[in-house]
């Protein structure tokens, strides 16, 4: 098929078929006797596959996956697919991480008093919470809280601050590490309210979804391109099918 048959295809234009075959996403074209690309149905599929990673895996690990491929490095391809994976079942833990703790969260209502008075030092802070002032130092190292300075270099704990140390201090009696109390407590304040947290996880679940179900899409796309007819996309790694 000629370059425009190929775009129209997928709705592109003429231009990005070729930049595509320029980057080592889809393999060169063959060329006609006047010098005209002519594509196959390989480089369809091969650019269905690429089309179909994207939403799946970006579109810097989804170049890195088809040139791969392409130069007929597939174990390298399939690297970048098994951390793909792996990044989504990490994402998915981490959520459910913060999902079980948000369980736990909205059992503490900070003290009413704390956001009208003067920032906590650290000493007070740590005589409030019955610590000890090097648990906040430690808290602080790992993420767990991120207390403001004052002109002298003091620690100054406002009421968010209070609020996330109280938080900590119930999810550390939970036996939660602290990595995983800087997550939570990182998404707490980007969301800045338990009620804005919750939505927010909400939404990061859909976003999981619908990242896990493009996988399996691109899966079956990529299959399928190194599977093609032709045989131009398999690669001296792919199984060997016995005579039928």
């Amino acid at each position: 098929m000629r370059p425009v048959d190929l775009a129209r295809r997928h709705g592109l234009s003429t231009q990005a078929v070729r930049n595509y075959e320029d980057a080592g996403i889809i393999p060169p074209a063959h060329r006609s006797r006047t010098g005209y690309r002519d594509y196959t149905a390989t480089h369809a599929a091969g650019l269905a596959a690429y089309l179909a990673l994207v939403p799946a895996f970006g579109y810097s690990t989804s170049r890195r996956i088809m040139r791969a491929v392409t130069s007929g490095q597939l174990d390298e391809a399939l690297e970048y697919v098994d951390d793909g994976h792996s990044l989504l079942a990490r994402d998915r833990n981490t959520l459910r991480t913060v999902e079980a703790a948000l369980s736990h969260l909205g059992a503490v209502t900070p003290d009413a008093a704390v956001s009208t008075r003067t920032p906590y030092s650290i000493g007070e802070l740590a005589r409030h919470l019955a610590l000890n002032p090097a648990t906040l130092r430690a808290w602080e190292r790992a993420g767990v809280l991120v207390p403001q300075r004052d002109t002298r270099g003091h620690r100054q704990y406002l009421a968010q601050d209070v609020r996330d140390a109280q938080l900590a201090h119930l999810l550390r009696r939970g036996g939660q590490p602290l990595s995983t109390i800087a997550t939570v407590l990182g998404e707490l304040r980007d969301a800045g309210s338990l009620d804005a947290l919750a939505r927010t996880l909400e939404g990061w679940r859909r976003d999981l979804t619908s990242r896990g179900m493009a996988q399996l899409y691109a899966a079956g796309q990529l299959s399928t391109y190194l599977n093609s007819s032709d045989g131009s996309a398999r690669t001296s790694s792919a199984p060997e099918h016995g005579p039928h």
